[in-house]
């Protein structure tokens, strides 16, 4: 046989006259012959085997592996990497978010909207953190553990030494006349000698790749500092420089020589990836049913899990595990379904009616455009001005974005809030207005129809314009219930892209860098640059933790602020 075989050709042989006629079924009568390359024959077997049962056994049996890995350091916290890393367990402490994207090889990068500093606080706090994630077959460890949090890791550690260094260098003299008064040493961390800045990755990573990230560590860290990231909690907070840790399923650990996590001189990043990554096929059988393993199986949830989320499956996962493959579609489906309807029934979730359109309108907006567009009243908005009240702005203590029972996330002293469509069901005893994204249940009781406004935004894969169309209706509401002193919720489908991106337009467009508001007079003075527009979501960011806005969203933010300032609210 030839060397070089690219296809195996398979076609009916013609019939003969002796043998009579050849009936083919019709379809294969109406085909002509097919030429099934190894590409195509390798994406069949493929297809047949990630099935909806073999992703969920496979989840099943890879988190045992992390069960176990967490039990050995019970006080650590468990944090899963958002999406894949969410269905590896059923407690998790938090969640951050890392992308393999940024540590692909000549692509390596420190996204400054993705800081993910409540995670480094976490780990300051506790004495460190386990983060879980996945990968597909023929990888031990995604490219986001491998580089992505290393990198995370360094440049944090480097801006934290620069940052002492610099403070010790203005406080000296202070400092001085302190420790003379006290007749004793300062409190404040000296760093500057043994704070471990090395980059620590993982031994399969090359010493050319890691030189070559190593030059951009330094810009890096400048870019950190020109974000205007605040570190001061972390600073406070961080005993021992963070330096990350691998654990997969071909570790050897012996458990009777475990070194206690206190014991260390650093804070442990450790990551473990929840996929086994043996190359071969690997076709289980339980006592029932056999069943094909699926590395990475959580990964791209929407082309597998039909509606099923990470809570869903826990919650079922034992019925689900023991239906077998014959009955787990039906399962899952009547468990969406369920779902579904229980939530809807409380108001607690986004459902496919919408509210009337006489229902968005509110007191102080006519629909003035006959596409539909709101437009405000020009008396109501300079009747609204001269109630300015923004020095009666207040934070709620006791809805302090830190906690972990709060139901959305209020950006500091603004009077915003962010968070999803399924909380502000519980939230409107807590806000004044409501600002929703999509659509929303018709069971859910709002206060009055003045309060809310219910724009009909879709992500932008579905529609490219569609935040950018409505940013102007947005905005205009919220300027209206600021002038008034409202509290404001503005929410989405899951709180972490549309809803975020829209008070990233109120932000840039009514309020100073300080985050303090001021009518849109500093956004009229203002020449807006995508660098200045990712500094207001850094600062979103900062207590917003879950947020995750798409590129696809963010242009249209930029488009909207970067147009005509005529175009923008008065």
């Amino acid at each position: 046989m030839g060397a070089h075989i690219h296809s195996i050709q398979y076609k009916f042989p013609a019939p003969s006259i002796a043998q009579g006629p050849r009936y083919l079924p019709f379809a294969m009568a109406e085909q002509e012959p097919e030429t099934l390359t190894i590409y195509k024959a390798c994406r069949t077997i493929k297809k047949r085997n990630n099935t909806l049962y073999n992703s969920l056994r496979s989840i099943y049996e890879d988190s045992l592996f992390v069960n176990e890995i967490a039990s050995i350091w019970p006080e650590v916290p468990l944090v899963a990497n958002l999406r894949c890393g969410l269905w590896y367990s059923q407690r998790f402490d938090a969640t951050c978010y890392f992308k393999s994207t940024d540590g692909h090889t000549g692509n390596w990068s420190f996204s400054t909207s993705r800081l993910n500093l409540h995670l480094a606080e976490l780990a300051a706090q506790r004495g460190g953190c386990i983060i879980v994630d996945s990968t597909r077959r023929g990888k031990r460890f995604p490219d986001s553990m491998s580089k992505t949090i290393p990198i995370w890791t360094c440049v944090l550690n480097r801006a934290i030494k620069y940052y002492f260094k610099d403070r010790s260098k203005h406080n000296m003299i202070e400092e001085q006349v302190s420790n003379n008064c006290l007749g004793g040493a300062t409190d404040m961390k000296d760093v500057s000698q043994d704070w471990d800045c090395s980059l620590h990755l993982p031994l399969w990573v090359s010493k050319t790749e890691k030189a070559a990230i190593e030059n951009y560590l330094d810009e890096w860290m400048k870019l950190l500092e020109a974000s205007g990231a605040d570190l001061t909690p972390l600073v406070n907070s961080l005993e021992k420089p963070l330096r990350p840790l691998w654990i997969s399923q071909r570790t050897v650990i012996w458990l009777n020589e475990v070194p206690d996590y206190d014991s260390w001189n650093f804070t442990p990043i450790i990551l473990v990836s929840a996929s086994c990554s043996m190359d071969r096929i690997q076709q289980k059988c339980s006592s029932e049913y056999s069943w094909h393993y699926i590395a990475g199986a959580g990964d791209d949830e929407e082309s597998w899990a039909r509606g099923l989320t990470p809570s869903l499956f826990w919650r079922y996962s034992f019925d689900l595990i023991h239906s077998g493959p014959d009955m787990c579609n039906q399962k899952v489906a009547d468990i969406v379904e369920k779902d579904r309807v229980y939530r809807t029934q409380r108001g607690a979730t986004t459902v496919q009616v919408k509210l009337k359109p006489q229902k968005l309108l509110t007191s102080d907006i006519e629909s003035t455009n006959a596409g539909g567009s709101n437009s405000y009243s020009q008396d109501n908005c300079e009747n609204l001005k001269k109630h300015d009240n923004c020095e009666n702005l207040k934070i709620h203590a006791s809805l302090k974005s830190s906690r972990r029972d709060c139901p959305f996330y209020w950006l500091g002293s603004t009077n915003l809030a962010v968070g999803a469509a399924d909380q502000a069901v519980n939230a409107v005893k807590d806000v004044d207005c409501l600002l929703i994204c999509g659509s929303i249940s018709e069971s859910l009781s709002l206060p009055s129809t003045d309060a809310y406004l219910c724009l009909p935004i879709v992500n932008s894969k579905m529609d490219r314009f569609s935040l950018l169309s409505n940013l102007p209706s947005a905005v205009k509401f919220a300027q209206l219930n600021l002038n008034r002193g409202k509290r404001i919720l503005v929410c989405c489908d899951n709180g972490e892209d549309i809803s975020v991106c829209v008070c990233l337009a109120i932000l840039t467009s009514l309020f100073d860098e300080r985050g303090v508001y001021n009518d849109g007079e500093a956004f009229k003075q203002m020449c807006i640059t995508k660098w200045e527009m990712r500094r207001r979501l850094v600062y979103i960011c900062k207590f917003a933790i879950n947020a995750r806005p798409s590129r696809g969203n963010l242009k249209q933010v930029y488009s909207f602020l970067s147009q005509d300032k005529t175009c923008l609210p008065p």
